[in-house]
């Protein structure tokens, strides 16, 4: 019977305490985009790369993190993250957008156009956005003929 008991005792603790890893983990993510937009972004890092570690599908932590190292001007780790960011969720029209953003201060013509036709596809929120796209791959063109 003591036996019985023990099992039980053991069960409760390891579904207690693997409850509040869950909930730990989530108030990572929740505390990480509250430091960003609060402007604490070096905090804020810390905290999403914490999540990553305890979610590492968390799309959502890699593209704050993405955002993050276009802040500090980190154009090598923010493109990482972006890509990551898509390689989790590959309709990510904001990380599509930043990507494309990367790719016209690089004036990549054929990279852009492709970005572009998934961006798209998928925009929601951003399609606002396509106008100046098209723009600043004029731009690109103007600079390329001249």
């Amino acid at each position: 019977m003591n036996l019985i008991k023990l099992r039980n005792l053991i069960l409760f603790f390891i579904f207690f305490f693997s409850n509040s890893l869950v909930l730990a983990n989530d108030n990572f993510f929740d505390e990480a985009k509250k430091l960003y937009e609060d402007e604490k972004y070096k905090d804020s890092k810390f905290l999403f790369q914490r999540n990553i570690v305890f979610n590492p599908k968390n799309a959502e932590s890699y593209l704050y993190l993405a955002k993050i190292f276009k802040i500090e001007e980190n154009k090598k780790e923010e493109e990482k993250n972006l890509n990551t960011t898509l390689l989790l969720e590959s309709d990510n029209e904001e990380a599509i957008y930043m990507l494309i953003d990367i790719e016209l201060d690089r004036s990549n013509f054929s990279k852009v156009k492709n970005l572009k036709k998934n961006f798209e596809l998928v925009c929601s929120s951003l399609c606002h956005k396509t106008p100046s796209i098209d723009e600043r791959l004029k731009d690109i063109d103007t600079k390329d003929e001249s």
